[in-house]
């Protein structure tokens, strides 16, 4: 190694060194101007010497390049979800559930660590050296955001050596929580006010939001921060989840302090209770504990459900409440026209964020609780996200209030408000009322269904009272507006091409989730995904009867109804035709196979009958599509197997009738157990 090597060297080792003492232990060495002076020194050496820049340099954490798509990224361990507990009840039934799983003479410790209110990533290292990070996802399939995990000096691009691990960790995984400190998000808020741009609901969002940002540079000026707390190493027999934590802490990635090990569940009780209480004075958001099985010999054994690992569990705290008064109540108009009462707040600052307005659901909800303008009521974020009204103080209520009356008009349009028999809410039934167009249009351009980055709700009203936006077809010829788009004060040329350009990348979008972004009542994201599997295109959805759409698996009437509804409205068929022309896909491709792995699973369709006594179907039937499979609700000579348990009936006898193979299920376990090894 040359001289300037060796000096190159050391300048990213002493840089690294003062990362990790400042962003990981909070114990800064020098100053920050000595820390900008190794930082130009190394900088310069590289611009001389640029053969010898590498991709773990200190220098290369904030990349030029945008990430115009984050692509697809397969976990080669599932990201599972936590199952949630409330009481001390449901803890000690989690405690005889993993007893039950594992030999009578076994002892059982458990590790208690905080649950950080934040947003999933998992980040793989090759040989030392950061090589991908990915979003959660859906726990099977996440998104890559290398170049934005890069930009957290929390996270090392190159892990610390330390002579005192034994493993080898040649590639292994790191999983945590991104997030912000709450004063930092409080500053990045005023900041964003201060320059007139739309502030953050909460911390979680925002860190969210960040990290799918697709200019790097402005995700190293956002104040991202970091915990770890696992370690996946397949080539490695790691021992406990509580030495896993001291490996990451050794290979210099930050590790939340608060985490205890207990010897019986009595004191995972007690430790759950002293971790709500330090809540209140820590930096950042948790909204709970998790308990682990701390033997990782254990974990194994006691394995997984479709969803949830066994061996682990969340406690959720409970939410925290303020008190505020009832400044007004207002009406406003979703995409259904569904009318809702919504209550105007003093404005408190809650659990990350300042509450001023909560949602009190329904009219019959505000008669129950006899919410009345000027009331003192406490208000709490239901499950920490959405603000609630929880009662009213009846003790602090002025003299003289009146009792608030349902509304009889519209409040945008003036329409008449219709209340069908049998529902509790209100609704306004003119399709052209602003309001609803704007929710509509929304609803289309959010992340869930066709992701057009840039179009939220200020663009989208901006864009209606101008009139360049009525139908979500309209969306597809804004391009013929760039001039004028342009000319609009406080946009300008590059935000109006980044946004046409997110415009032309949802066309990509697959049929399920255009027909999620359509709207249809009663039709979520699961709903979609299970019509566009079974009838694999628009048209076929459409000349489909009511009878034939129920028959899909876990589709009931209210959604049959509400389709064929939507798909007879004469203006609905004429924006259907627009978007085809425009380019969207109207025809069902099972993208997810061309990233899972082999498995007997993939490409097959599958149909479930009977009952099973390891999996509910809902579980069955996930374990098949994290493979690549599909199920239908119907047996065909299309169908590749059923998966029949006891009791199966007249769907058993038709498929032996076609000559379909069936699975019993033990089978069904073998085959599930073979794909998860592959």
């Amino acid at each position: 190694m040359s001289s300037i090597e060796k000096k190159i060297e050391s300048l990213r080792e002493q840089i690294r060194e003062h990362d990790y003492k400042y962003y990981v232990l909070a114990q800064p060495a020098i100053s920050d101007q000595e820390y900008d002076k190794l930082i130009k020194e190394l900088e310069t050496l590289e611009k001389q010497y640029p053969e010898l820049i590498t991709p773990d340099s200190p220098t290369q954490r904030v990349g030029n390049d945008l990430t115009k798509d984050f692509k697809p990224v397969e976990h080669k361990i599932p990201m599972l979800s936590l199952s949630n507990t409330y009481s001390e009840d449901e803890l000690y039934d989690f405690d005889r559930r993993v007893r039950d799983g594992l030999a009578d003479d076994e002892k059982v410790e458990y590790l208690v660590e905080l649950k950080i209110d934040g947003a999933s990533v998992s980040i793989n290292y090759v040989n030392g050296v950061l090589k991908t990070a990915a979003t959660r996802g859906d726990g099977t399939i996440g998104e890559e955001i290398t170049n934005n995990v890069r930009t957290i000096k929390s996270i090392p691009l190159k892990i610390k050596k330390d002579k005192s691990i034994s493993y080898k960790l040649n590639d292994f995984e790191v999983r945590g929580e991104i997030f912000m400190n709450i004063a930092d998000f409080e500053n990045l808020n005023k900041e964003r006010e201060k320059s007139g741009e739309k502030t953050f609901a909460n911390p979680r969002n925002s860190t969210a939001g960040t990290l799918k940002l697709q200019d790097p540079r402005i995700v190293a000026r956002r104040p991202l921060n970091s915990f770890t707390y696992s370690l996946i190493s397949p080539g490695d027999e790691l021992k406990s989840q509580e030495d896993n934590l001291f490996i990451l802490q050794k290979l210099g990635f930050k590790v939340n302090e608060h985490f205890k090990k207990c010897s019986s569940i009595e004191e995972v009780v007690k430790v759950c209770k002293e971790f709500e209480i330090l809540r209140e004075k820590l930096k950042y958001e948790i909204d709970g504990a998790v308990i682990k099985v701390n033997s990782i010999m254990q974990q194994n054994k006691l394995g997984s459900i479709a969803k949830a690992p066994r061996w682990a569990v969340a406690f959720k705290f409970k939410s925290k409440q303020t008190s505020t008064v009832v400044r007004a109540i207002t009406w406003q108009v979703g995409r259904t026209g569904a009318v809702t009462p919504v209550a105007e707040l003093t404005p408190k600052f809650l659990a990350g964020s300042t509450i001023s307005r909560a949602t009190l659901h329904n009219f019959d909800e505000i008669e129950r609780k006899d919410i009345r303008v000027g009331d003192t009521v406490v208000i709490e974020k239901g499950g920490d996200v959405i603000p609630k009204v929880v009662e009213v103080l009846l003790s602090e209520r002025p003299s003289g209030s009146r009792k608030t009356k349902p509304p009889e008009k519209c409040p945008v349009c003036g329409s008449k408000l219709f209340k069908p028999d049998g529902e509790v809410a209100f609704y306004c039934e003119n399709s052209e009322c602003p309001d609803q167009i704007k929710g509509r249009l929304e609803h289309f351009a959010s992340r869930g269904a066709m992701d057009i980055e840039g179009l939220g709700e200020s663009l989208i009203d901006l864009f209606v009272e101008k009139g360049f936006l009525k139908t979500y077809s309209d969306i597809y010829t804004l391009e013929n507006l760039k001039d004028d788009l342009i000319d609009i004060d406080r946009l300008g040329e590059r935000s109006i091409s980044n946004l046409l350009n997110s415009i032309e990348r949802s066309k990509k979008k697959p049929f399920d989730k255009v027909l999620f972004a359509l709207g249809i009542r009663y039709v979520g994201s699961g709903a979609a995904k299970k019509l566009a599997a079974h009838f694999k295109s628009l048209d076929s959805l459409i000349k489909a009867t009511e009878k034939e759409i129920v028959e899909v698996y876990e589709i009931g009437e209210s959604i049959s109804k509400s389709v064929k509804k939507f798909f007879s409205d004469s203006h609905n068929k004429k924006i259907l035709e627009e978007l085809k022309k425009a380019g969207l896909k109207f025809t069902f491709t099972d993208a997810k196979t061309d990233f899972v792995g082999d498995s007997f699973f993939k490409g097959k369709t599958f149909v479930l009958t009977g009952s099973l006594s390891s999996f509910t179907r809902e579980e069955a039937e996930e374990k098949i599509t994290n493979f690549g499979g599909n199920v239908t609700s119907s047996v065909s000579k299309k169908t590749d197997y059923v998966l029949a348990g006891e009791k199966a009936g007249s769907k058993l006898d038709k498929a032996k009738t076609l000559g379909i193979s069936i699975l019993d299920e033990n089978e069904f376990q073998k085959k599930i157990k073979e794909a998860e090894l592959k």
